[in-house]
């Protein structure tokens, strides 16, 4: 069976399998071969959709591939002393098998050298993982599997290729946890060793935020990143934050899952449930992550009781620590400090049936006030209570459809204050935002702009009284 590849967004995917066969067939009088390779083979024979496509050229030298992707029309040099290539409008990678060895640490400098007959059992041993060593080639379908990873796919195992090779690029570490957690494999017990033996302090924070996308974003149960790079003794030092989770207790009938570690764990993997209604997928899973940090440094201990007043304020400081050193976007930190710093109220005002007013205010202040919302669930829902505290939820949901339905009339504007007779001057922000109160509490547009027109004459006195 030759290519019933899956689908990229249809027609795309079927364009791209298309040009890989025509490439195929041009190559093969002149010697060559291609193959599908890398992580499209797995997904195939996981029945999964892959959304991208890669393929190996073999047999041919540069200057003759590069003849072929000429004729085709549009060929873009992706990295030409890599043997990289591709097509305008075309998503297919197209490469030539290549030797590769690190010079530098990190990953960060490395030789490469191409070989087009350097074979593909050679090129495969360049992969990572059994199961992305895989090969399938473009015109028969036949796979060819050189060290077991078939066998490695039906036993959901994750296996290094080559111990000479697999520690040369030290990202093959966090690119196993995020494997491991987003098609629930398990690590062979030999490629733990290796792991353990690597030094992951030189990747670049733009590698090591890449594979932390996928864990958080395409994970069933990210959770198992985490878990997975604690078992490789590889937590440390870009997640040092989280491993100072472990063993800070909590309050055993609040916290029946246990310490801080195991309650951030169990509300990762209930936030990847509710991502998909994010606002911000990737600000709700590092809220997620980082909403406890605070209680490594907040959480004290006296006649058996244990608290932790202020975590949340005690993590801000820690979560920017994790953010600057990880994430690049400086408009997701914001994001992710303001939920870590909001995330107690919205359960606490369920729990006391707080007034609509307060539940509004709450909301204003979140940059996502649906992600804020998310966030106190999966909180509520990583968290084993003895007796169980009522669900939030219907609580939630309700005062987040007001503070909408709020938001989605109109508001007194600088606008409505200039036809009033106002002038703008140094107290117009303030009046706007003594409004905006007003709204909040539930008050129509007239009588938000009637009790602010009092407020501005109370003002203007208070003005000429002291001037």
């Amino acid at each position: 069976m030759a290519t019933a590849f899956f689908a990229r967004g249809g027609d795309c995917m079927t364009r791209d399998r298309e040009t890989a066969r025509r490439i195929a067939q041009a190559v093969r009088p002149l010697g060559g071969s291609v193959y599908y390779v890398g992580g499209c083979v797995r997904d195939r024979l996981l029945g999964r959709e892959s959304k991208d496509l890669d393929i190996e050229v073999h047999g041919v030298t540069p200057q003759q591939l590069e003849a072929v992707l000429d004729r085709m029309g549009g060929r873009r040099t992706v990295g030409a002393s890599f043997g990289v290539y591709g097509l305008a409008g075309c998503g297919l990678d197209i490469a030539m098998p290549r030797r590769e060895a690190a010079v530098g640490r990190g990953h960060r400098d490395f030789t490469v050298e191409v070989d087009p007959w350097l074979g593909p059992e050679r090129a495969a041993r360049r992969r990572d993982f059994t199961v992305n060593a895989l090969m399938e080639d473009v015109l028969t379908g036949q796979v060819l599997d050189f060290f077991g990873g078939r066998e490695d796919l039906r036993r959901g195992l994750l296996r290094h290729v080559d111990d000479r090779s697999f520690p040369e690029d030290p990202l093959r570490v966090l690119r196993g946890a995020q494997f491991a957690a987003r098609f629930g494999f398990t690590v062979a017990e030999e490629t733990v060793a290796l792991c353990r033996t690597m030094d992951l302090s030189a990747l670049s924070r733009e590698r090591v935020e890449g594979e932390l996308q996928k864990a958080l974003l395409q994970a069933p149960r990210p959770s198992i990143f985490f878990r997975t790079l604690d078992i490789m003794h590889q937590l440390r030092p870009w997640f040092t934050e989280v491993q100072r989770l472990q063993g800070v207790p909590q309050p055993p009938r609040y916290h029946g899952e246990g310490d801080v570690w195991e309650h951030t764990m169990a509300v990762l993997d209930t936030a990847a449930e509710l991502r998909p209604q994010a606002a911000q997928p990737m600000a709700l899973m590092l809220a997620a992550l980082a909403h406890d940090f605070g209680k490594a440094v907040a959480t004290t201990e006296s006649g058996g009781v244990i608290h932790a007043y202020g975590h949340e304020e005690a993590g801000l400081p820690p979560a920017e620590d994790f953010l600057r050193r990880v994430i690049g976007e400086k408009a997701l930190h914001r994001c992710v400090k303001n939920l870590v710093a909001l995330h107690m109220k919205p359960n606490a005002m369920a729990l006391s049936g707080a007034s609509v007013k307060s539940t509004n205010r709450l909301l204003d202040a979140a940059i996502e006030p649906g992600d804020l919302i998310l966030l106190a669930l999966a909180d509520h829902r990583g968290s084993r209570c003895d007796p169980p505290r009522p669900d939030p939820e219907p609580f939630l949901r309700q005062r987040l459809e007001i503070y909408r339905a709020a938001m989605a009339h109109p508001m007194v504007t600088g606008s409505d204050l200039i036809s009033a007779g106002l002038t703008p001057d140094r107290d117009f922000s303030q009046l706007l935002a003594y409004a905006r109160k007003l709204h909040l509490a539930g008050l129509d547009r007239e009588a938000a702009l009637r009790q602010t027109l009092a407020y501005a004459r109370k003002l203007s006195k208070k003005h000429q009284k002291e001037g």
